[in-house]
């Protein structure tokens, strides 16, 4: 079985409407939506198509981040578009169970804390059946100083949420308005930050059950793994920087197959799970195969030193391990 555990919703032009409605009003007053059931009907059925188009059976899927509006205010913007986003996303798997599982968007607002997000995390786990989260490590969004790095315990309220619920957190950053840094260079920077700051912190002693997961191949960090062997060794810690990266989880979300050999040497396969974005960023043919470059199943199969267990655990096993919550995808 193949599961794709990093996909993002194509939503249909009334969403974005609604989105431009909302944003030029600032939610003031509150407008009524509910997803219409016709078109959101055909943008699943069109990612069904391409999910088909590349032999995925399983998709997880979440808001597009950079379109999350974190930083806009007021603060009520993102929780009106983080609840409308998240049913859309809801009225999705009901139109393909099994096929489709949600993730959900937060409502998080600039340097507010978490707190805000716990109610609709509960509301996406309990009522809708979804089965994780995103958790943008800046929600200012390059727009002023972003809240503490997330091994402060700034983050603790949302972690105790999802240890309770048993759900992991994808770190995924979303808008960046620094014209020094686009939206897919904040993505890898940020996941870097986030994995320093987690690593360093007291995060995993005190939630030794938090499943984190750090989309994009872990960001810079795995490539970069000998200048933290060495500053982990320089401070005389108890325990390898291995040991302790093995404690996160990491997705296959880069397109090119050296970069995805190097992660899995550096990773192991064990904390890897497969993940494409698709349609996203890689959706477009790659001149040397002629495939997209998020078509990553025939990459990953390619790959010659990796025994079949191996691929096993990288196309569901990881997966399966990580979510667990109101997922049980058949054999």
């Amino acid at each position: 079985m193949i599961i794709d555990s990093h996909a993002h919703v194509v939503m249909p032009q009334e969403m974005y409407r609604f989105m431009a409605d909302l944003a030029s009003s600032r939610g003031n007053p509150v407008p009524r939506f509910k997803p219409p059931e016709e078109p959101v009907r055909a943008a699943v059925d069109g990612l069904i198509r391409k999910m088909d188009e590349v032999g995925t059976d399983i998709q997880l899927l979440s808001p597009r981040p950079f379109a999350q509006m974190h930083s806009v205010r007021p603060s009520l913007v993102s929780r009106l578009w983080a609840r409308a986003v998240n049913d859309a996303i809801h009225m999705m798997t009901q139109m393909h169970p099994g096929r489709i599982y949600g993730v959900a968007g937060l409502p998080q607002f600039r340097d507010e804390s978490p707190e805000n997000s716990i109610e609709e995390l509960e509301r996406c786990v309990k009522e809708l059946g979804f089965v994780g989260c995103l958790v943008n490590p800046d929600p200012v969004e390059g727009d002023g100083s972003p809240p503490p790095g997330m091994g402060d315990e700034f983050w603790y309220p949302l972690y105790e949420k999802m240890v309770e619920l048993d759900v992991p957190g994808m770190v995924h950053s979303a808008s960046s308005s620094h014209p020094r840094e686009s939206y897919t260079l904040k993505f890898i920077n940020e996941e870097s930050i986030a994995i320093i700051s987690i690593l360093e912190s007291n995060v995993f002693d005190d939630f030794p059950d938090l499943k984190i997961i750090v989309p994009h191949s872990g960001g810079a960090i795995p490539f970069h793994m000998g200048r933290f062997r060495a500053w982990n060794l320089r401070r005389k810690e108890p325990e390898t920087f291995e040991q302790k990266m093995r404690k996160l989880y990491f997705d296959t979300c880069n397109y090119s197959k050296d970069s995805l050999e190097f992660q899995i040497k550096m990773l192991g396969v064990d904390n890897i799970m497969f993940g494409t974005e698709r349609p996203g960023t890689g959706s477009v043919p790659c001149p040397e195969t002629g495939r997209d470059f998020d078509d990553l199943k025939p990459v990953i199969e390619s790959i010659e030193w990796l025994s079949e267990e191996d691929k096993v655990k990288i196309f569901e096993g990881t997966c399966r391990k990580v979510y667990t919550t109101n997922f049980n995808p058949g054999a």
